[in-house]
């Protein structure tokens, strides 16, 4: 089993980076020792960019998880792979993925200003949702964005730290999904807090990127709040600038 070192977990904004080359995928993918690019998941896109090694190049749609341990790298056309035990330069999409980094993060405070159980999420470098388990639509969402407006402007840190699957399943008030659950299964879970000390506002598990200062997302503004069912509401999201 082949396993890839995230480095997009360490440094989120680390736009470039050396790799070698692990292993080629039957449909066409590369896998690295190290990878820069997030795979798609917890309802992030995977990253996309670039692959440079001596005498190639090769653009990258997007990014997957492969098998329990590694990341796949999609080519966004059927050219040559770099050999297996190459050394690559992987080049990131910066632009796009620094509007997911944004939008992940403003939707964890949509979670915060709208506190109700989670039932699903997108995120998209315009525009991101999280559906609600919410019986009745908002009644002022002026006073919602007016509460988001707030927080991003606080500029309060981002920050992460890890604990077991165990003292997660003790502590299951963090987990505000209801039907995704958090990235468990390899002993240990992240979690990705805003705000420290007594000026925490929110604290659960989150595989994804996000920017390390709520400052950082700029003007957000809620759009759509429509009706998913009998008692879901899928709340839209959309970075202004």
């Amino acid at each position: 089993m082949v396993t890839t070192e995230p480095l997009f977990r360490q440094d989120a904004y680390l736009r470039e980076a050396t790799a070698r080359v692990l292993a080629h995928t039957a449909e066409g993918g590369l896998v690295l020792d190290q990878s820069l690019f997030y795979p798609t998941g917890g309802g992030q896109p995977g990253d996309s960019g670039t692959i440079l090694w001596d005498g190639g190049r090769l653009p990258i749609a997007t990014t997957i998880k492969f098998e329990q341990t590694a990341v796949a790298l999609v080519p966004a056309e059927p050219l040559p792979l770099p050999p297996i035990g190459a050394e690559v330069t992987q080049q990131l999409d910066w632009d796009r993925r620094y509007r997911h980094m944004r939008m992940h993060t403003a939707l964890h405070l949509l979670s915060v200003v709208i506190p109700l159980p989670v039932t699903g999420g997108q995120i998209g470098a315009d525009k991101g949702r999280l559906d609600f388990d919410m019986p009745d639509a908002p009644a002022d969402v002026a006073a919602l964005n007016a509460a988001l407006a707030a927080l991003i402007d606080r500029d309060l840190p981002v920050l992460d730290s890890w604990i077991s699957d165990d003292e997660l399943l003790a502590q299951p008030w963090l987990i505000k999904t209801m039907r995704v659950s958090p990235p468990m299964g390899q002993g240990r879970v992240r979690l990705v807090r805003i705000g420290d000390g007594a000026a925490q506002v929110d604290l659960q598990p989150c595989g994804g990127t996000h920017v390390a200062r709520t400052g950082e997302i700029g003007q957000v503004e809620i759009g759509k709040i429509e009706k998913k069912g009998r008692e879901n509401r899928r709340v839209s999201l959309h970075l202004i600038d």
